[in-house]
């Protein structure tokens, strides 16, 4: 006899919005945390860059390319940074755009898994690329960003999201038919 734990199964992320226990509930609403933390940040990191022009720039004090130029050396990929300072104005729109699409596709749960991937790969070629010299690992910050894409790309929005909607929406269609 286990004593202290849950032997019964449940689907932690039914839409059907009933009843369960705190447990369920909490497990239904786990990662909207999550979810709005990742969303809002890299919202805010793509409209950073769209509206910074000393980072939107070729050379200069806080411009893309010479952050670029910078990390070249001591980064896992060079070769990713070196196709990048082929055009850095071009890269760095590339980047905050994509941080924009991966930023709004997560806060709402629009295409979640897809955004989240997004994310997860924006977040590893910055790990790869601009703090893979931080020593200890622990200290560049992009690696727990690329960590904490996971559950998302696994799981995907659940609660609060579009991609829920239109599931329920596609369920009552199947079912009136």
């Amino acid at each position: 006899m286990a004593h202290g734990m849950r032997m019964d199964t449940h689907s932690g992320y039914s839409d059907d919005g009933g009843g369960g226990d705190w447990r369920d509930t909490a497990t239904r609403y786990a990662l909207l945390p999550l979810r709005v933390f990742l969303g809002v940040t890299f919202i805010y990191a793509g409209l950073d860059k769209l509206t910074d022009s000393a980072f939107m720039s070729d050379s200069g004090a806080g411009s893309i390319g010479d952050m670029m130029r910078a990390v070249r050396d001591s980064s896992a990929i060079p070769a990713l940074i070196d196709l990048s300072l082929k055009n850095p104005v071009g890269f760095g729109y590339a980047i905050a755009l994509g941080e924009l699409a991966v930023g709004i596709g997560t806060l709402i749960g629009l295409l979640a898994r897809l955004a989240a991937v997004g994310g997860a790969l924006i977040s590893l070629s910055l790990w790869l690329t601009m703090s893979w010299a931080a020593d200890p690992y622990y200290y560049g910050n992009d690696l727990p960003y690329l960590m904490a894409w996971l559950p998302l790309v696994l799981a995907g929005a659940g609660v609060y999201s579009v991609d829920a909607s239109l599931r329920s929406r596609r369920r009552r269609r199947a079912g009136a038919y």
